[in-house]
């Protein structure tokens, strides 16, 4: 679950060096270019339920484990948990607050998806089937050329990815800096194919970049704008949120959301609700469905790449589907965010942490991006 963010204009940590983020990740919108999306003019709060305690303990790779010791470990900030639209469970820790605009990482990609979905409904764009250049023309001869809106959503463009952080030459490390006087479009320029669209996931962050190029191209509308007239408004957004860009005002499309824990939750229950919010239908029930499931041979279980490895959950459209046999999906992102949905429990849990071991190394127990999905299911 790699990402990376642009060259901190802070001269502040730095990212997967095992130093603590969790004063970094509360302040990004001071560290960043940000555009922001305005409180919704009629805000939700959620109600109250009648209270759950956290359980102790959880199962995870053939042990019973201690889940303080997790959300310690992990550099838990915020940890909330709906109940049928009800907070039963709200915990915040180390520079969490109720009030705290967290950065997404790559749990923004989801967000990203939903965005597709709507712009279809209302005939922005004509097919999933449609090529991407037909509404992003600066994605001609790229690797993106000819290419399926489908298979860019989950994450089977073919573009070739390396996530090397050392080599310069990498994609990862090109696009991670590529705010620093650079474009996000001009990176995109350089991206080349690697492998047969449609035949391979590989999880790729370019992949959601050209998705959010896609949805600017296809409604002549910013990110920003978009999502704060068709997310942020009706959903009741409490909280301005940000998205983080280069000099030129291109969103990271791929990680760099800014938002709190509840209005967060707020798009988990979106998708809980399959698409509906108040009687109205937000995102199309269908999308929502086909976002929510593996329904590609090489989109299931075990069959997706993260770097050099597989990992284990499906992958949808910019959603990853645990390998359990139910209906459970998630948001992810690096360092342990977490939007993860339950729709036959009727529950939605967010996790937003700072795991400092997070990409020290590929290791399991260094990220734990498993064992937080054991945790939460």
């Amino acid at each position: 679950m790699t990402d990376q963010l642009p060259e901190d204009q802070s001269n502040s940590t730095g990212l997967f060096n095992g130093l603590p983020q969790h004063e970094t990740f509360v302040q990004m919108q001071q560290l960043y270019n940000v555009t922001t999306m305005q409180p919704s003019a009629k805000p939700l709060t959620f109600s109250k339920g009648v209270g759950a305690t956290l359980p102790t303990t959880y199962e995870f790779d053939g042990r019973t484990r201690n889940l303080y010791s997790l959300l310690g470990s992990t550099h838990t900030s915020a940890l909330l948990v709906l109940k049928s639209g009800q907070i039963e469970i709200e915990e915040y820790w180390l520079t969490g607050n109720v009030d705290a605009q967290w950065i997404s990482m790559s749990v923004a990609k989801s967000f990203v998806s939903a965005l597709v979905g709507i712009a279809q409904d209302e005939g922005l764009i004509e097919s999933l089937e449609d090529t991407m250049e037909r509404y992003v023309p600066l994605l001609q001869g790229t690797a993106y050329a000819g290419v399926r809106i489908k298979d860019v959503l989950q994450m089977s463009s073919g573009a070739r990815w390396n996530e090397d952080y050392s080599d310069p030459e990498s994609e990862i490390f090109r696009l991670s800096v590529a705010n620093s006087g650079g474009s996000f479009d001009e990176f995109m320029k350089t991206m080349v194919s690697e492998r047969e669209a449609g035949t391979f996931c590989r999880y790729n962050s370019a992949d959601t970049q050209a998705l959010g190029m896609l949805i600017a191209g296809a409604t002549g509308r910013s990110l920003t704008q978009y999502m704060q007239e068709k997310l942020f408004q009706p959903l009741g957004m409490e909280h301005a949120g940000h998205w983080i860009t280069d000099v030129h005002g291109r969103e990271m499309a791929y990680a760099g959301l800014l938002m709190t824990a509840r209005d967060f939750a707020k798009f988990g229950e979106l998708y809980r609700l399959k698409g509906t919010w108040q009687e109205q239908q937000i995102v199309p029930a269908d999308y929502v469905a086909a976002s929510t499931r593996a329904s590609s041979p090489h989109t299931q279980p075990n069959k997706p790449f993260v770097g050099d490895h597989v990992f284990g959950p499906g992958y949808g459209y910019q959603w990853w589907i645990p390998e359990a046999g139910n209906n459970t999906f998630a948001a992810i992102g690096v360092y342990n965010q977490f939007i993860f949905v339950d729709p036959d429990r009727e529950t939605v849990i967010v996790k937003l942490s700072a795991n400092p071991a997070y990409g020290t190394t590929d290791q399991e127990e260094d990220n734990k991006d498993n064992e937080n999905l054991a945790a939460l299911l």
